[in-house]
């Protein structure tokens, strides 16, 4: 199993936005960009215009689980930033991981699967 460690700096999230890929869905919008580390490193971003706190954890705890599950199949190495959409905080686990693997699928970070 991978290691994934977390994106915390301000200055690494916007390294992303104006460098890196983007690719967006229906319940999110994802960033990604080579690193020149031996993991991978996830940072979220759920806005406070979206809802309350309860919903904006949930869509945290959603997409943190989405990538968990699924993290064997992504390239090592990559930076990735997903941030969500209004649609994210009314979605289920199901619609939240076919979003997210579609869009991993888009910038080639992922292998692709059906």
């Amino acid at each position: 199993m991978k290691k994934t460690i977390a994106l915390k700096e301000n200055h690494e999230f916007r390294r992303l936005y104006h460098r890196g890929t983007s690719s967006a869905g229906r319940h999110l919008v994802l960033y990604c960009r080579k690193n020149r580390l031996g993991h991978n490193r996830l940072g979220l971003t759920v806005s406070a215009k979206l809802a309350g706190a309860v919903q904006r954890n949930r869509v945290k705890r959603l997409f943190r689980e989405a990538y968990r599950l699924h993290e064997d199949e992504f390239a090592t190495g990559v930076d990735l930033v997903l941030v969500a959409r209004a649609r994210a905080v009314g979605a289920t686990y199901q619609e939240i991981e076919k979003s997210l693997l579609r869009a991993l699928r888009e910038n080639k970070v992922a292998a692709a699967q059906p």
